[in-house]
């Protein structure tokens, strides 16, 4: 899944994500601007992280294919095929209803 979409340069990520294992991962495939979502230290019971929705709706988007709500696939690259294959089914359905 390499490359840059229009307009689609960011990767936004959380806390968990900071350290330099993104950064590298990341390096071979594109030119990318990673954006990490921490939440407050003063923050205390649920609160709403800003850019957070979006990871949130995209792995709402693909669980809605059951074949990625399990790990099923046994290949990076297979997973990687059906991850485009959801979004690619999520899109068609999205053009057609416009």
């Amino acid at each position: 899944m390499g490359g840059k979409g229009a307009g689609r340069d960011n990767v936004f990520a959380d806390g968990a994500y900071a350290g330099p294992k993104l950064r590298e991962a990341l390096i071979g495939i594109g030119r990318w601007t990673i954006e990490i979502v921490k939440r407050s230290d003063a923050a205390q019971g649920f609160e709403v992280l800003p850019r957070r929705w979006v990871v949130e709706r995209t792995f709402a988007w693909l669980g809605k294919c059951r074949r990625l709500a399990k790990g099923w696939e046994k290949t990076i690259r297979s997973a990687e095929a059906w991850v485009l294959i959801a979004h690619i089914r999520r899109m068609t359905k999205a053009i057609i209803t416009d």
